[in-house]
């Protein structure tokens, strides 16, 4: 809730006590913003909530609120609509001293948390050995957004990389590269990223129908497990290679990640399995250890096990997800963890909640939350795919996207005999093609699968990243025109007398209540959503004076206006950098 809105209940709850008495207190005044604008801009809707219980009429049970209501210094005189709604205009002198005040702010008006708390995003999460691809698209980018806008809000954000690390796939591994190309597990860089992915698969294909090479492969493991001085070397190697590549997919994308992967937690995996036990949740099943779970049920109706230890002694998924979840309580002392996965894991999440849950392993202050994602589409609407059936690389992805936003740049100079030079061709280039593949996924409802178009995601018209950077653009466009420095503008200055300056001054004014939205819903979506809304409404005002009449304008028309300029671009700017986007000063 933004700051005039909770203003507006404060003094709603006080009217409600004032005319009805102090049973009243707390009563939510139900306070929501105006569906039409000709309503004015906030409607109460709580007459109609009260009639049964007042024995009165909605009408007048409004009109005794409204008698005690004082929003003077906000609001236009009340007026009553219909049955009983509420309405309240916002006073164009209030828009602009909100305005003037947020003009020196560099948060826009955004307050910090009052209370700070530890939060962990586990995203990205890739496997050793495997080339990033389209898959990791979604955990990536969607992680990184929901990272930024709790730190911007004054979180203390722990961001964690979960990498597929540990387990049986390096002793398939390892024990492959044994007889094909030792060099690779004794020497740093022998093999590329390519050449490991195609190692891993014939070495996959050899564990799956050769099981003398199955049972070597196990012994490998095992070795790992025991600490083996050249097996452990030898998966060091391999990890670092596979951890170079990742790092220029995460340069690509502007992405911070810590790097904690499931072998971190291998030496805790045992005092879980203790600990279930002492607990008494642990049951035998055939031969494996088990925690059954309350709601889940296997095909033919039985309850469903939770396997934490196999029956070979071995551990899997859920085990090391019950380590991680403890230590991250535990050392972390994180109070909420945000785990950014694909839809499809849900029942896994669920259940390893489950069995911490039961075991008490969570306190009544923390809260673990699965955010699920949908899949990125074809235009087929099946899972995207290169034309040969493939996983689509990530690298490939944002390589193809920077190289058509070159395409198009290079077409658009050439249409408007523009000159260039070659560095800044590429530069706008990499943040358009960078920037789309980001927006176009963020500005999707993220439980949704959507189909990944690079001609849709490039375009300048619509809710693209392509149109934010325009409107951006254009702004500073102004900027330069008119030599005018934006930080030198007067205060005190705006003055609202169009209606496309008010409807631009009040979108201006929602941004805190819409990145505290995101903050709690954790859906980036709604964050582009507004972005795309503020810059059609700076169109609008743009359009109205067509540039001209901002800076000819006669003052103080002319600081005004210009003063919404500056705090839209800022607003932009401040927004895009919470998804992960980088502006451009010039396109």
């Amino acid at each position: 809730m933004n700051a005039t809105q909770e203003k507006l209940k404060v003094q709603l709850e006080q009217a409600l006590v004032a005319a009805f008495g102090a049973d009243f207190a707390g009563v939510d005044p139900i306070l929501v913003s105006a569906s039409n604008p000709k309503f004015g801009d906030y409607q109460a809707n709580v007459a109609l909530s009260l009639s049964k219980k007042l024995g009165k009429q909605p009408r007048a049970i409004a009109a005794a609120i409204v008698d005690k209501l004082d929003v003077s210094e906000i609001c236009e005189p009340p007026e009553i609509a219909g049955p009983g709604f509420i309405n309240l205009k916002l006073k164009t002198a209030y828009l602009e001293a909100q305005l003037n005040a947020i003009q020196a702010d560099p948060r826009l008006g955004v307050p910090a948390v009052k209370t700070p708390k530890r939060e962990i995003v586990d995203f990205s999460s890739p496997n050793i050995a495997k080339e990033m691809h389209v898959g990791h698209l979604r955990s990536t980018i969607i992680g990184d957004s929901i990272a930024r806008i709790l730190e911007f809000q004054g979180h203390d954000v722990l961001r964690l990389n979960h990498v597929g690390d540990w387990g049986t796939q390096f002793g398939m591994l390892i024990a492959y590269l044994r007889e094909v190309y030792p060099e690779a597990l004794t020497t740093a860089n022998a093999l590329d990223i390519g050449d490991l992915v195609s190692f891993y698969r014939k070495a996959k294909l050899r564990f799956d129908t050769d099981a003398a090479f199955q049972e070597t492969a196990r012994q490998e493991v095992v070795r790992l497990q025991a600490g083996a001085e050249d097996t452990i070397h030898a998966w060091k190697l391999l990890c670092e290679q596979s951890r170079r590549e990742f790092q220029i997919i995460y340069d690509l994308l502007d992405v911070q990640v810590i790097e904690r992967g499931e072998s971190f937690y291998n030496p805790l995996l045992s005092g879980v399995v203790e600990d279930l036990e002492k607990s008494g949740l642990l049951v035998e099943n055939q031969g494996a250890k088990c925690v059954f779970l309350d709601g889940f049920t296997n095909r033919e109706g039985e309850p469903l096990p939770l396997i934490v230890q196999k029956s070979d002694g071995g551990y899997n998924y859920a085990t090391t997800d019950l380590a991680s979840l403890r230590y991250r309580i535990q050392q972390d002392e994180a109070k909420r963890i945000i785990y950014v996965t694909d839809a499809g894991q849900a029942n896994h999440f669920a259940q390893f909640f489950q069995v911490a849950g039961k075991a008490g392993w969570i306190p009544d202050d923390v809260e673990l939350v699965h955010i699920p994602f949908g899949l990125v589409l074809g235009e087929d609407g099946k899972k995207f795919k290169t034309r040969s059936g493939d996983t689509v690389r990530l690298r490939d992805l944002l390589d193809e996207a920077v190289s058509r936003a070159h395409a198009d740049l290079k077409a658009r100079l050439q249409e408007e005999e523009r000159q260039e030079t070659e560095e800044f061709i590429n530069e706008v280039a990499r943040v358009v093609g960078i920037s789309a593949v980001k927006y176009a996924d963020l500005s999707q409802n993220r439980t949704s699968s959507y189909i990944f178009s690079y001609d849709k995601m490039l375009d300048f018209k619509g809710n693209t990243a392509p149109y934010m950077l325009y409107a951006y653009a254009r702004i500073q466009g102004i900027s330069r025109k008119g030599d005018i420095n934006f930080k030198e503008l007067g205060n005190d200055a705006v003055l609202l007398e169009h209606e496309t300056e008010l409807a631009l001054a009040k979108y201006l004014l929602q941004l805190d209540e819409v990145i505290s939205s995101v903050e709690q819903d954790l859906l980036p979506n709604r964050l582009c959503e507004y972005l795309y809304e503020l810059s059609k409404k700076f169109n609008q005002f743009y359009d109205r004076n067509q540039g001209v009449q901002v800076l000819e304008a006669e003052e103080p028309q002319r600081t005004s206006r210009l003063i919404l300029c500056d705090l839209t671009a800022r607003t932009l700017k401040l927004g895009l950098s919470l998804l992960g986007i980088q502006v451009l000063e010039r396109m």
